[in-house]
């Protein structure tokens, strides 16, 4: 069966997942996180993307990203297996990838689903893991992060961002939107209303979302 086609819109924001093969930790330690987020920031930059967000997992990374052309989202993260999984070979004394299959990706309305797939991914489990929340609650200013408009929608000041995006952090979300978030990485569909939804239809043969359970309507 042919493999369906990436659906990648460019000016959206896209979360994106990749899981680590079982065996495999690829951020054991803070040098291995340091590498990857200056691969990530440079690879970034030269395939024009922007990143939101992301979470260093011990079996996933977990990334909210803007790519400005449909090519560059997988180029980038190709562009980051080739040069972290070489680093990360070379420094652990191993070989081969890191990766458990494709990357997966879900293009996401702007406003509340950027939003709260912004929330998804710097929620993560800091205990075991590292996220990017930090930089928005009042910590450290670090590359490559960039805030999307949905961020600065928030306060008018630097600090009421930062107290309202934390006390979002404190809420977790909501099971069906989570179940959401999942269902589109795992179908590479639309993440959004489906009014918006609608509104992609017309992006060539990649599907949006799911199929209609049963036979489709015959014909007349």
């Amino acid at each position: 069966m042919a493999r369906q086609r990436r659906l990648v819109v460019p000016g959206l924001a896209h979360l994106v997942s990749l899981p680590a093969l079982v065996d495999v930790r690829p951020f054991a330690d803070p040098e291995d996180r340091t590498q990857f987020l200056a691969t990530c920031r440079d690879t970034a930059a030269n395939e024009s993307v922007q990143v939101h967000a992301y979470a260093l997992l011990p079996g996933e990374l977990r990334i909210l990203a803007t790519p400005t052309a449909a090519p560059g989202l997988a180029r980038w993260i190709q562009a980051i297996g080739r040069r972290y999984v070489s680093a990360y070979n070379r420094r652990h004394a191993r070989s081969g990838t890191l990766w458990a299959g494709r990357f997966r990706s879900a293009a996401v309305e702007p406003g509340h689903w950027t939003l709260t797939a912004l929330r998804y991914v710097d929620g993560a489990s800091a205990e075991h893991g590292m996220t990017s929340a930090a930089q928005r609650c009042g910590g450290l200013r670090e590359a490559p992060v960039v805030d999307p408009q949905e961020y600065w929608a928030l306060g008018n000041t630097p600090f009421d961002r930062e107290s309202a995006y934390s006390r979002m952090l404190a809420e977790p979300l909501h099971d069906a939107e989570v179940a959401r978030l999942r269902r589109c990485l795992a179908g590479g569909w639309v993440c959004g209303d489906e009014a918006f939804v609608r509104t992609l239809a017309s992006a060539g043969d990649a599907r949006i979302g799911p199929r209609p359970r049963g036979r489709p309507p015959r014909r007349t």
